[in-house]
């Protein structure tokens, strides 16, 4: 199987072939960095006398890297060890391996979930038609509860209204409540912690009925349905507020005994915790969703909620497929090139995302024993689909193919799946670089859809 991107706009289009050959030769190990921009043809955006215990140094203003001359050499960690990588059976072999790698992401970077038993409830809110009669909508509310309370998660489901039989889904959160996702007044407002948006029309971090619809590009409903797909979402912040309040609300206050700490350093952060919310809700769609096929579901996730489906889909194997729109630093951007968003300017901005370890490797990326490429294998045999934007040099689109690349390799050594529509192999691994901004849009989506249509 070989890395075909399924499309690069412009002037940033190399044939499948053509980009597999020129990178073939980097391998893990010290990169020719210039070598491969060139090859990838990415253009990169280029107290005096006081007692020294109360002296308090200014930290230096952070200033990104976006000059590939001025990217540290680096030695990438191998994705598989010598005994998987000569193994005659390789997908018994990366069993073991990917346990292994899974446990190390858990322990220094997304940090480890609670062992704690819990009870799911699922209770369905809302059932109608929308989009003028082509959507079936229905509102679900996830229940978790432990000893320590309750949490409601509301999830909201579009799926095909004239569908003969159960039809592929795309899940992920959204930023902004489900009623930004589209303009359609029988949808719940949020009555979550919400950031303060005026796009979304917000009001002392509560969202209002007048930000209906103000996602709605990022979530093209209409497309994805006409398509013959179901699309199921989230607000993220029901699960977990987005900010550092010491994990004293949403799911971790469910797990008390379980919030990350300097003595527990290994405790999952909100991403471990958005990822965990995405199975319970996957749970509800096995559950109670016969008009979705729940082995055919895609995660798929934005920025920071890009990360989130990686860790996601590398967590739970029940995820069909797996979808990172410009996820960057954290997502599927190589930590060690240090491009753009650094693990330390992450940690610094959002010290509530990963685990306590993860900040030991603050301007030290190179003692990580991780690095994203491993993350993105850690998905295979499944689908994988990374995009990037030309004009988001911040989430380093350069490092995220180099780590797709990469990690596609795992990815070749399994045996060929079939589509059973055309009965050729399924692309399992796709890749697109878009004109534009930090965003994900309806040339995004129709992407995705192409992709995980082979399902």
């Amino acid at each position: 199987m070989s890395l075909q991107p399924i499309s690069i706009q412009r002037n940033h289009a190399l044939s499948g072939r053509t980009l597999r050959r020129r990178l073939d030769k980097h391998q893990p190990g010290p990169f020719s960095i210039q070598r491969i921009a060139t090859c990838l043809g990415l253009a990169m955006a280029i107290g005096l006398g006081a007692p020294l215990s109360s002296v308090v140094l200014a930290q230096p203003k952070f200033e990104a890297n976006y000059d590939e001359s001025k990217v540290p050499r680096y030695q990438l960690p191998e994705i598989t060890d010598a005994a998987t990588a000569e193994a005659k059976d390789f997908p018994a072999a990366w069993s073991g391996r990917r346990a292994e790698l899974l446990q190390v992401f858990a322990e220094q970077m997304f940090g480890t979930p609670p062992s704690n038993p819990y009870e799911l409830k699922f209770d369905q809110t809302d059932s109608g038609l929308s989009l003028a009669g082509k959507a079936l909508r229905q509102q679900w509310r996830v229940t978790v509860s432990t000893e320590h309370g309750n949490l409601p998660i509301d999830l909201l489901v579009f799926t095909p209204a004239n569908a003969k039989q159960s039809v592929p889904c795309f899940l992920g959160l959204n930023f902004g409540g489900n009623h930004t996702v589209a303009l359609d007044e029988e949808i719940t407002v949020t009555t979550s912690w919400v950031r303060q948006n005026d796009a979304n029309a917000t009001d002392v971090h509560r969202a209002t009925a007048e930000g209906r619809g103000s996602a709605a590009s990022r979530w093209p409903v209409e497309q994805i349905i006409d398509a013959g797909m179901g699309v199921a979402t989230a607000y993220y912040g029901d699960i977990d507020p987005d900010t550092d309040d010491e994990f004293q609300n949403g799911i971790h206050a469910l797990f008390p005994e379980h919030r990350p700490s300097a003595e527990a350093p290994n405790r999952w952060g909100s991403i471990a915790a958005w990822s965990w919310g995405l199975s319970r809700l996957l749970d509800c769609i096995e559950a109670k969703l016969p008009q979705i096929d729940a082995s055919r579901v895609a995660v798929i996730g934005h920025s920071r909620l890009g990360k989130t489906a990686l860790w996601a889909g590398a967590t739970d194997s029940r995820f069909a497929a797996v979808i990172s729109n410009n996820s960057g630093c954290g997502g599927a951007a190589l930590s060690r090139r240090a491009v753009g968003e650094t693990v330390g300017r992450i940690n610094d901005s959002f010290p509530h995302w990963f685990c306590e370890n993860f900040k030991q490797y603050n301007l030290n990326e190179n003692q990580l024993p991780i690095d994203q490429h491993q993350l993105l294998a850690l998905v295979a045999p499944r689908l994988l689909y990374v995009a990037s934007a030309t004009g988001d040099q911040w989430a380093d689109p350069h490092g995220e193919f180099i780590s797709l690349h990469l990690a596609a390799d795992i990815h070749r050594r399994f045996p060929d799946k079939l589509d059973p529509k055309t009965n050729l192999p399924v692309k399992r691994v796709g890749y697109h670089l878009r004109d534009g901004k930090h965003d994900i849009n309806a040339w995004d989506w129709a992407h995705y859809i192409r992709f995980v249509g082979q399902l």
